[in-house]
């Protein structure tokens, strides 16, 4: 039975019931796929329902503000998918519908190939395949391919590979058959190869190479950032600022947050005239890993009587009201560590 043939009949019982499988409707499949990008699928699903229910058309999505977004979005990471989000739903808007074409909902901010294929072929039938890690990691074990799929070689070959498999009038069926199972059979370590309808004709299981493969070559030396936060506490206030634009968790909230380096944190108190500041350290060196970089931070806390005078950008708010601001994963445990 050819490969195609083979994933669609095993889709057909081993398929997963996801809720955005349930409609054709544009903005849920996208809203679903933009969630997924970079995120699990048992972790992704509650937000999805969440965005669904209190925003259920693009319109209304669209109507929000960023803040609004970024809050429903707290938790997820990678937050630039959050304002991408909220950019394409007004573009959506502004043009009066979605696109009914790969090359016009590649046009959508934060939608690349990959996203534009599942979109376009699950909401319009449009005969585009899809790419993702599930599918490099099946069509290299599969078809024995040692070419690194993160160079443009190997973008472009598997690209042709998965689009000449395409069964042109089943494109949603099986981009979603084969994503499936890369997510359940294929998967990463420890593939269930015992259960694999391809078994039999799989070059990486007939010649031993399952682990290898695919080959993706060594990223950029992750690099490491050191953060102190202060925390303060003053008559049932506290401060915050909105991270700026061209920085991590651009448009998020944090605490007062410094980077000394060797100026050292007395120093760096001092020029703020906060000289005679008495904190408490409360976690040192906490770990927080980025895509490019890893976070070191230390969280500190200031309980004082005397509203202290703050940095340019700095505000206070009541310390009851801090859910009402989108935060960044690494200042949730600042604030559990200050509970």
């Amino acid at each position: 039975m050819p490969f195609s043939t083979t994933l669609l009949e095993w889709f057909k019982t081993n398929g997963r019931d996801l809720p955005w499988r349930q409609t054709r409707d544009p903005y849920a499949v996208w809203l679903s796929e933009i969630i997924l990008q970079q995120t699990r699928t048992e972790q992704g699903r509650p937000y999805w329902e969440r965005f669904m229910h209190r925003w259920p058309a693009v319109e209304q999505l669209a109507a929000a503000t960023e803040d609004e977004v970024l809050r429903e979005w707290q938790g997820l990471g990678y937050y630039s998918r959050a304002r991408n989000l909220h950019t394409a739903a007004r573009q959506v808007v502004a043009a009066g519908g979605w696109p009914r074409t790969i090359e016009g909902l590649r046009t959508l901010k934060g939608v690349g190939d990959y996203t534009a294929a599942a979109i376009g072929s699950i909401a319009f039938d449009l005969p585009a395949a899809v790419v993702d890690g599930n599918v490099y990691r099946v069509l290299a074990r599969y078809y024995g391919i040692a070419t690194p799929i993160n160079t443009t070689a190997g973008k472009k070959e598997f690209s042709a590979l998965a689009q000449s498999l395409l069964p042109y009038t089943e494109a949603s069926a099986y981009n979603q058959a084969i994503m499936d199972f890369g997510a359940i059979l294929c998967t990463p370590v420890s593939p269930r190869c015992t259960s694999c309808p391809l078994a039999e004709t799989c070059s990486a299981l007939r010649t031993g190479a399952t682990d290898a493969l695919p080959v993706k070559l060594k990223k950029l030396e992750i690099k490491e950032r050191r953060l102190t936060y202060i925390y303060i506490r003053s008559k049932g206030q506290t401060a915050l600022h909105r991270r700026p634009a061209g920085d991590i968790w651009q448009g998020l909230y944090e605490p007062l947050c410094l980077e000394t380096g060797a100026e050292g944190l007395p120093s760096a108190l001092e020029r703020l005239g906060w000289r005679d500041a008495r904190l408490t350290l409360l976690r040192e060196n906490v770990r927080h890993v980025l895509t490019h970089r890893v976070l070191l931070a230390d969280f500190w806390l200031w309980e004082t009587d005397d509203c202290p005078p703050l940095p340019e950008g700095y505000f206070w708010i009541e310390e009851g009201d801090i859910g009402n601001y989108g935060i960044p994963r690494l200042v949730e445990k600042l604030l559990e560590a200050c509970r």
